[in-house]
C-alpha cells in the first residue's frame, strides 16, 4: 500500500527497545513537528476549504498523539527531552522538487508529508510487529492505522490539488529517492533513525 521501496529491518526495534526513552522523546517531538507542517499547509493554502478542514482534523489528531506519547513517557518516569533534528526528514526535504508555481509548492509539501508519514507508518509496523513492550506494542499498532490515514490524506490533496501536474509520477521519484535515503537510517533509537 505504502509503495516504500525498501522495509526496515525488524531488529531495528530490538535497538529500539534498548532505549525507550529516547525513541520515546524522539517520538513525541515528531508529532509535535507533523502538527506544525499541518498548520503550515493550511496558512499557506487557506482558499482549499476542504484541506484546511481535512488538515485541521489532522493536526489536531496529531497534537493528541504528542500528548499521549508525553503521558507515556511520564508515567514511566522518563522526562520529555529537548527536540533534536530530524535528519531523514532534513535529507528528504533536500531532495524534494523546489521552486515553480504556488500549485507546484502546494503539491511538493503534500508529497512530502506524505513520505514523512508513510514512513512512519511502516516504522510503527515494525514496532508493534517486533517489540517485546506489549503496551508499547498495542500503542504502535493503533498509531500505525492512524499514520496510514495521513498518508493517504496528504496524496489524496496532492492528487487533487495537482491538476496539470503529474503528481504520480512526482510520487514515484520521491519513493525512489526516500529509498536511497533510508539505507543510511535504521541505526538508531529514533522514529526515522
Amino acid at each position: 500500500m505504502l509503495g516504500l521501496k525498501l522495509a526496515t529491518d525488524p531488529r531495528w526495534a530490538n535497538l529500539v527497545e534498548s532505549n525507550i526513552e529516547e525513541i520515546l522523546t524522539d517520538h513525541a517531538w515528531c508529532e509535535q513537528k507533523a502538527a506544525t507542517n499541518a498548520i503550515t499547509i493550511i496558512s499557506l493554502n487557506s482558499e482549499h476549504e476542504d484541506l484546511v478542514t481535512d488538515l485541521l482534523a489532522l493536526a489536531q489528531e496529531e497534537l493528541e498523539h504528542f500528548q499521549m506519547v508525553h503521558e507515556i513517557i511520564k508515567k514511566r518516569g522518563y522526562k520529555l527531552g529537548r527536540e533534536r533534528k530530524d535528519s531523514y526528514v532534513n535529507e528528504l526535504f533536500k531532495v524534494q522538487m523546489t521552486g515553480g508555481s504556488r500549485q507546484q509548492s502546494l503539491v511538493n509539501r503534500l508529497l512530502f508529508s506524505a513520505m514523512i508519514e508513510a514512513r512512519s507508518c511502516e516504522r510503527f509496523k515494525v514496532l508493534s510487529d517486533n517489540i517485546k513492550d506489549k503496551e508499547l506494542s498495542k500503542f504502535y499498532r493503533e498509531l500505525m492505522i492512524s499514520e496510514a490515514g495521513h498518508y493517504k490524506t496528504f496524496l489524496g490533496f496532492a492528487r487533487k490539488y495537482g491538476e496539470g501536474i503529474d503528481v504520480d509520477k512526482q510520487w514515484k521519484t520521491l519513493l525512489e529517492k526516500e529509498g536511497e535515503i533510508i539505507k543510511n537510517y535504521g541505526k538508531s533509537e529514533t522514529i526515522h533513525g
